[in-house]
């Protein structure tokens, strides 16, 4: 079907989603789509795949551009992503509100919030932290082992195809940002339910210098995932070092079939964030509304569609204690839900799996499925995964049997008391668990820590020895 007969049959306008190449916006309406979360159809331009692809036998544009050059560069954009006229990021939240799941509200303080993360002070301390010496970005960085041995080493650009996720806008932001700091080829692989926001934000640094090494070094276009003739044409180590992927199980399944020698496979695998709430928490109402109040905030870390939103809330404490820990952490989220204008029914598969555990003894369902939040209460986690501001909160004995439910796809766990962190951390990193927080500080992170267990600049970029030999002392 084409894009015409679609929209003679559709009740709304199909939305156009252009690509940028290299430097140039491409607009077209020559193949359409499924966004995934709401099957709404998008139309866009066929893919050069030429133009996608950088020749390995040119240099990459930012190799010798100082990394100083494109921090100032980074900052300049987000000054420019924070202003409310840019008209780039106007008619991208127009058009994402009919892909996206998440409200308008939302979806603008995304964009506009992850635009604070291209701050000097903030790109500087990244850097730091994931390079020894961020000299290696620059130039050829001289060693001499205890033999006399003489080398050099640099951090090379590297060429990446960046996959990226449907749940956060801000990602694309994050994303851009650590391509240009590593100074690499890049080619962005669209969402269906955000294939604007990385073509926004490349648009804008387009209109302030079109021939930056920055802009000539970014491409973004969306395909649909798992498409043999694209897939089968980029994932190739003569065209790319490695794949940075975010997404859920089918995602990262379909990019390692085409892994192999010389393409690599950074990946910010699906993960699960849980809570952790120890029983100092009924010590007063004061401290029980604390609590509930701060496993609220981070279950709703961007309405619960962010990886370190809590799904899970292991909560010491008797049964009726765990009862009341559950109607008050509900009524909050029922609160947060409506301030930001998020009333997304839930899906009739999940919401079958709920209404079915209303029935059951050994549950008890706070609230509705209706959107509006609720909350779950067991004394096992559930067999699914909640999401859409549902929360599971799990009744233990104590913290130490909440800890062997903790794996390698635990990343955020938000703890309360702050005290009790300490005696807990080294057993939940043997878990698996990534990063443990203050219950409430899940969104939130140290700046330059590592992220899923890595530092993930230093394994973007292409690590180049020059050895030359033993030098007389």
């Amino acid at each position: 079907m084409t894009t015409a007969d679609i929209r003679e049959t559709a009740s709304e306008p199909v939305v156009s989603a252009p690509f940028f190449l290299r430097g140039e916006l491409v607009e077209g309406e020559d193949v359409t789509h499924r966004s995934r979360d709401l099957g709404v159809t998008f139309a866009t331009p066929v893919i050069d795949l030429d133009k996608a692809v950088h020749p390995r036998a040119e240099v990459p544009p930012l190799l010798n551009v100082p990394l100083a050059e494109i921090i100032d560069f980074l900052v300049a954009t987000g000054e420019r992503l924070r202003d409310p006229d840019n008209p780039f990021v106007r008619d991208c939240i127009d058009r994402m509100t009919s892909t996206h799941v998440l409200p308008r509200s939302v979806l603008e303080a995304q964009v506009v919030g992850a635009a604070y993360y291209l701050d000097k002070r903030l790109l500087e301390t990244v850097v730091a932290q994931n390079f020894p010496d961020p000299r290696a970005l620059d130039e050829w960085i001289p060693k001499r082992d205890f033999t006399g041995r003489r080398s050099f080493v640099r951090a090379f650009a590297p060429r990446l195809i960046h996959v990226l996720p449907g749940n956060s806008p801000g990602t694309a932001v994050k994303s851009i940002a650590q391509g240009a700091l590593v100074k690499a080829v890049n080619l962005f692989k669209m969402s269906s339910s955000d294939p604007f926001t990385t073509v926004a934000i490349l648009r804008t640094m387009a209109d302030i210098d079109p021939d930056h090494p920055v802009v000539q070094s970014m491409s973004a276009v969306y395909w649909r995932g798992g498409d043999d003739a694209v897939e089968r044409t980029l994932y190739r180590p003569q065209y790319f070092d490695k794949i940075v992927a975010w997404g859920g199980g089918d995602a990262i399944d379909n990019v390692i079939k085409y892994l192999g020698p010389g393409f690599q496979l950074v990946s910010f695998d699906p993960k699960t964030s849980i809570s952790m709430v120890g029983r100092q928490a009924f010590d007063s109402d004061e401290a029980l509304d604390t609590a509930a109040e701060l496993a609220a905030t981070d279950v709703m870390v961007l309405n619960q569609e962010a990886c370190v939103a809590s799904r899970f809330v292991f909560v010491e404490a008797s049964a009726d204690e765990v009862d009341r820990f559950g109607q008050r952490l509900h009524e909050r989220i029922v609160a947060k839900a409506a301030n930001s204008g998020d009333t997304r029914p839930l899906d009739g598969e999940l919401r079958d799996q709920v209404d079915m555990l209303t029935m059951l003894d050994e549950f008890r369902v706070f609230g509705r499925t209706d959107g509006t939040g609720l909350v779950i209460r067991s004394d096992e986690p559930v067999d699914f995964h909640p999401i859409n501001k549902i929360a599971n909160v799990v009744r233990v004995d104590s913290l130490d049997d909440a800890v062997r439910y903790v794996n390698v796809a635990t990343q955020t766990v938000g703890f309360y008391p702050f005290d009790r962190m300490a005696d807990y951390r080294d057993r939940l990193a043997s878990g698996g668990a990534q990063r443990i927080v203050r219950l409430g500080e899940a969104g939130p992170s140290t700046i330059g820590n590592p992220h899923d267990a890595m530092y993930p600049l230093h394994r973007f970029v292409h690590w180049m020895a020059h050895e030359d030999g033993v030098q007389e002392r």
